[in-house]
C-alpha cells in the first residue's frame, strides 16, 4: 500500500522525464554525439554568430561549463571561436564543416527519437499533452 491514493503528478512526471532523457542521451551517443554537444550545435546553428554568453543562456548552463564544452568541441574541429571586432571581450562561435556534418547526423537522430516518442499518439493528444505541460509549468512558476 502506498501513502498516496494515486502517484503524485510530479513523481510520475519526474520518473518519465528521467527515462526519456536517458533514452535520448543514448540515441545521441549512438549517433556519435552527446546531449551537451547537440544542444551547443543546435544553439549555434539556430543563431548566426552567437556569442558565448548568449549560447550559455540558450542551453541553460553556466558560462564556465559552456567554455569547457566549447574547448573540447573546438579541439575536435566542430566549431571555431573568434573575437568580435566590435567588442573584443566577446567571442563569436561558428560551426565548421565537421560541425555542420555532426549537426545533421544528430538532427536525424533527434528526429528519429521524436518519431519514436510520438508513436501511437494522435496529434490531438499531443496538443493536449503540450497544454498540460504548460499548465504544470505555470503552476510551478506561480
Amino acid at each position: 500500500m502506498t501513502p498516496f491514493e494515486r502517484p503524485p503528478v510530479g513523481m510520475n512526471l519526474g520518473r518519465t522525464a528521467k527515462l526519456v532523457a536517458q533514452a535520448f542521451d543514448a540515441a545521441l551517443v549512438e549517433a556519435g554525439g552527446t546531449l551537451p554537444v547537440w544542444l551547443t550545435l543546435l544553439s549555434v546553428k539556430s543563431s548566426e554568430l552567437a556569442n558565448q554568453r548568449e549560447l550559455a543562456g540558450m542551453i541553460g548552463i553556466q558560462g564556465a561549463t559552456l567554455t569547457h564544452h566549447l574547448n573540447a568541441m573546438e579541439a575536435q574541429g566542430l566549431l571555431t571561436r573568434r573575437r568580435d571586432p566590435v567588442n573584443r571581450r566577446v567571442h563569436l562561435v561558428e560551426l565548421t564543416q565537421a560541425g555542420e556534418a555532426l549537426f545533421e547526423t544528430l538532427r536525424q537522430a533527434a528526429l528519429a527519437f521524436d518519431k519514436r516518442l510520438r508513436t501511437g499518439l494522435p496529434d490531438e493528444r499531443l496538443a493536449e499533452f503540450a497544454q498540460v505541460l504548460a499548465a504544470l509549468r505555470d503552476n510551478v512558476e506561480s
